[in-house]
């Protein structure tokens, strides 16, 4: 299991981070020339990363929107949960019910001050540095503990991060999502979602190329059967596990995802009571 090996407090603007880069493609200010650098040359063999960019911001959205609505969830769990945007889970929840309560969860120390800077207010809404494999170090933390009553229906999302992390089969995907399934209530919710690709020539390229970009801070672009994996036992909310554009739009021409070189696929799923 993650031990939780001391994370970095320096910001290093010479290494593209995908927190970084994700940002960039959401039109954010908070990213460097390394960042854009990379995405450049991503997109010239997956150009469609942009809009599946937005659309991934756009889904996290609607089922935050649709959880807090429908399901009446009130505490969220954000893993890897990247720099501040507009419209990000505290506020779409909040919008709802002021009482929300939100914590985020980043490796990346940019993650920790910009969060840090937004929250400064929120006594509702927090943002701590830990790797996103560190469940107990997660569930642990003082704020966490604050802020997240366990014994509650709770919504954690992993959305667009599994990619992130290597296979590992106490670290990987499948050993953190069960982990964390583990503690949860019956009546929680799981967000998960990753790139995609059944195209074994993309896998391979934007894989490699962000392990050797990020130096090492990324896992691999898997095929939808490894997401499908993540949802045994949970009950998978309409209209299942699909392209992520394509969960409950809000129009019947919300942008969609154009191309398919490579998509965002998952879905959500709630704990049996």
């Amino acid at each position: 299991m993650h031990t939780g090996k001391q994370l970095s407090t320096e910001i290093d603007a010479t290494v593209p981070t995908a927190a970084r880069m994700y940002d960039y493609y959401l039109g954010g200010k908070d990213n460097y020339a390394a960042d854009r650098t990379a995405v450049e040359e991503l997109d010239k063999v997956v150009p469609s990363t942009r809009r599946l960019a937005l659309n991934n911001r756009r889904f996290l959205q609607r089922v935050v929107r649709t959880l807090t609505q429908e399901y009446g969830i009130r505490q969220y769990l954000d893993h890897g949960s990247g720099l501040p945007t507009q419209d990000n889970v505290h506020q779409v929840s909040q919008r709802i019910d002021p009482t929300t309560h939100v914590v985020y969860v980043d490796n990346d120390p940019m993650v920790l001050v910009h969060g840090r800077a937004l929250l400064e207010q929120d006594e509702r809404t927090v943002v701590i540095q830990a790797d996103l494999r560190d469940t107990d170090g997660i569930f642990g933390h003082a704020e966490t503990q604050r802020l997240i009553d366990f014994d509650e229906p709770v919504c954690v999302l992993f959305n667009s991060v599994f990619h992130c992390i290597p296979d590992s089969d106490t670290d990987g995907p499948l050993a953190v999502a069960n982990r964390v399934r583990e503690r949860l209530a019956p009546g929680s919710f799981m967000v998960m979602c990753q790139l995609v690709s059944e195209d074994e020539k993309v896998r391979e390229f934007v894989t490699g190329f962000m392990d050797q970009v990020t130096q090492g801070h990324w896992g691999r672009v898997r095929q939808e059967k490894d997401v499908e994996a993540l949802f045994e036992g949970l009950e998978i909310l309409e209209p299942g596990l699909v392209e992520v554009s394509t969960w409950r739009p809000d129009t019947e021409v919300a942008p969609r995802q154009l191309t398919q070189e490579w998509i965002e696929f998952g879905g959500v799923g709630r704990i049996p009571a």
